[in-house]
């Protein structure tokens, strides 16, 4: 059932819900991720990883927000719920406990970086179908790129 009308073919339509639901997953996943990092860290470094992770943290739920909002722009329903999270995401896990912050930010270089991966397919499959999801996908990659960039940075001491 489709309570928003759209004009965007049904498959196209398919297609970008898909990979929005995809990476709205991927971002709520991150979000967790980084403020379980934020929350649990330790070290010399605490106070510059700790503000780093809370801005990826927020990063990442502004942007899940927004890629909420153009799937339900395109009809398709966004599924935020934890379940579909666990079973959909592709960010790799965070170990519980304390966490020091080199182990921190190598652990957030991965999660970006697989995230990343993901949103650099989806953006080659819903370029041909969409041009404003795929737009939106982009914007979203280079925000994370740079968020990558920041956490690599750290590490390279």
């Amino acid at each position: 059932m489709h309570v928003i009308n759209n004009s965007l073919p049904q498959g196209d339509r398919e297609t970008a819900g898909a990979a929005l639901q995809a990476t709205l997953a991927d971002l709520l996943d991150l979000t967790l991720v980084a403020k379980q990092a934020h929350w649990n860290l330790y070290g010399p470094r605490f106070r510059s990883v700790h503000v780093q992770l809370d801005e990826t943290a927020t990063l990442a739920r502004d942007h899940a927000d927004t890629v909420a909002e153009r799937a339900a722009a395109l009809g398709v329903s966004p599924d935020g719920r934890a379940a579909t999270i666990a079973g959909t995401s592709g960010v790799p896990a965070f170990p519980s406990g304390w966490t020091r912050d080199t182990d921190a930010v190598e652990a957030l270089v991965h999660a970006l970086s697989t995230v990343i991966e993901r949103l650099r397919q989806r953006i080659s499959e819903v370029g041909p179908v969409d041009v404003v999801t795929e737009d939106l996908l982009i914007g979203l990659t280079a925000d994370l790129e740079k968020q990558s960039w920041m956490f690599q940075a750290e590490n390279r001491v």
